[in-house]
C-alpha cells in the first residue's frame, strides 16, 4: 500500500508574487495543477566508501549503499513492492484518499468532517479551513502508524508570502497532533522556499519544530535554507532540466551548461557541497529523478526520490561481482571540503539578496509550484463542502 501520488508535469507557468513582496496571503490562481506527495525516509545516507558489498545483487542494492532511495508511488499496492519509510500528507494525497472507494484513510477524512470544534464555527471559509486541517493531521497520524520515519505535512501555500501566518500554523498544526499523541519529533512541516518560508523554517527550527523546505530551484535558497537550519531542502532535479530545455537567459543554469554539466545534478552538488563545507544540519532531498542515470549522478545524497519503474529496473537489473565497484559515490564530506565557492555565495543571505540572485527559473518554477498547492487546496475544501456534513453528523 503507497502513500503518495506522483505528479504531472507543469502545464503552465502563471503571474505569481515574487520574493521580496510583502508578506500576506496570496491571489488563487485559477488553473488548477496536480502536485505531488512525496514519502521520504527518516535513515540518512551511508557514509561509507564508494566499494560495494560483495553479497550484495542489484543495482538498487548497489545505489541503496550510498543514498537512500525513495519511492515516488502512486497506487496503494505498490506499498508492498516498495514500502517507504516516513511519508508526506498533502493536499494532493487527501483528494486521492477522497476519489478512491476504499481506504483505511477515509475514516480519518470523515472523524475530522465530524469534528464538532469545526462544526461549530459559524464562518463557512474558517469552518472548511478546520476540516482540512484536521483531515490533514488524522491522515498524517495514520501513516504515522504504518511507517517507522517521519511524517511531513504540508503547510498552506496560500500563507507562503507571510511568515508568521505559516508559524502560527505550523503552531496549530503540531496542537493537533498533540492531541492525538503524535510526537513532535515524528513531525516535519513542509514549507515553500519564498523568503518568508525561509525565515518561517529558521524562527520554526530555533523552537524545535523540524522543516521541509520545499521549491528550492537555485542555489541562494539552498544556501539561505541551509543557514536558516531547515532539517531537510529538496530540489526537484529534472524540473530544472525540463525549464533549461525550453528556455534560456538563466545565468545559474547557463553556467551549468558552459560546463557541460545538468542543471539538476549541478544545483543539488552545489548544495550538498556547501551543507558539508560548511557545517549546516540540513539533510539533502533529490526530487523529480528521470532516470537511473539521475541516481548514478547523485550518489551520496541523503534521499533520492525515484519513480517505480525505475526502481523496478534498478532492481531488476543484476550487479556481477566484477562490477561492484563501478558504483561512485559522487556526492560526499570529504569531496564537499574541496568545492571551492565565489564571494558573492558566501554571503548571509536576507530578503534582499536572496530575491536579487534568484534566476528567471526559480522564480518561475517556484511560482508554478505554489500555483499548483494552492489549487490542490481549494480543491480540497470545494470537495469537503459538498460533502459536510457527513452522514454521522
Amino acid at each position: 500500500m503507497a502513500i503518495s501520488l506522483r505528479s504531472s508535469s507543469f502545464a503552465s507557468l502563471g503571474h505569481f508574487p515574487q520574493v521580496g513582496k510583502p508578506s500576506g496571503s496570496i491571489r488563487a490562481p485559477s488553473r488548477l495543477l496536480f502536485l505531488s506527495t512525496r514519502s521520504f525516509p527518516r535513515v540518512f545516507a551511508s557514509s561509507s566508501s564508494s566499494s560495494v558489498d560483495a553479497d550484495l545483487n542489484s543495482e538498487l542494492d548497489a545505489v541503496s549503499s550510498f543514498s537512500e532511495i525513495v519511492p515516488d508511488t502512486v497506487v496503494f499496492d505498490d506499498f508492498e513492492r516498495f514500502p517507504p519509510t516516513a511519508a508526506t500528507v498533502s493536499s494532493s494525497l487527501l483528494l486521492g484518499i477522497c476519489s478512491l472507494p476504499d481506504t483505511k484513510f477515509k475514516s480519518a477524512i470523515e472523524t475530522a468532517l465530524a469534528d464538532s470544534e469545526c462544526y461549530e464555527q459559524q464562518d463557512p471559509s474558517k469552518r472548511l479551513s478546520c476540516f482540512y486541517d484536521k483531515a490533514l493531521v488524522n491522515v498524517g497520524a495514520d501513516l504515522a502508524k504504518l511507517v517507522p520515519g517521519r511524517v511531513s505535512t504540508e503547510v498552506d501555500a496560500r500563507l507562503a508570502y507571510d511568515t508568521h501566518a505559516i508559524i502560527h500554523k505550523v503552531h496549530e498544526l503540531l496542537k493537533l497532533y498533540n492531541e492525538i499523541e503524535v510526537p513532535p519529533e515524528r513531525l516535519l512541516f513542509k514549507i515553500p522556499s519564498t523568503w518568508q518560508g525561509i525565515e518561517a523554517s529558521r524562527l520554526l527550527e530555533s523552537e524545535g519544530i523540524q522543516t521541509h523546505l520545499t521549491f528550492v530551484y537555485s542555489f541562494s535558497q539552498a544556501a539561505a535554507a541551509a543557514q536558516a537550519g531547515a532539517s531537510v531542502i529538496q530540489i526537484f532535479v529534472g524540473r530544472l532540466r525540463d525549464w533549461a530545455r525550453n528556455h534560456s537567459g538563466d545565468p545559474e543554469i547557463e553556467a551549468a551548461s558552459k560546463r557541460g554539466e545538468d542543471a539538476g545534478v549541478a544545483l543539488v552538488t552545489k548544495a550538498y557541497n556547501y551543507i558539508h563545507k560548511y557545517g549546516h544540519k540540513s539533510k539533502l532531498m533529490a526530487a523529480a529523478i528521470r532516470n537511473k542515470q539521475d541516481i548514478f549522478s547523485l550518489l551520496g545524497v541523503d534521499y533520492i526520490i525515484a519513480p517505480l519503474k525505475i526502481l523496478q529496473s534498478l532492481k531488476d537489473s543484476i550487479t556481477y561481482p566484477d562490477e561492484k565497484y563501478s558504483y561512485v559515490r559522487r556526492l560526499s564530506p570529504s569531496s564537499a571540503m574541496l568545492y571551492n565557492f565565489s564571494e558573492e555565495e558566501l554571503v548571509k543571505w536576507d530578503q534582499l539578496s536572496l530575491a536579487s540572485a534568484m534566476g528567471p527559473a526559480a522564480e518561475e518554477l517556484l511560482t508554478a509550484g505554489l500555483e499548483g498547492y494552492v489549487n490542490q487546496a481549494l480543491r480540497v475544501e470545494e470537495h469537503f463542502g459538498k460533502i459536510w456534513p457527513p452522514p454521522n453528523v
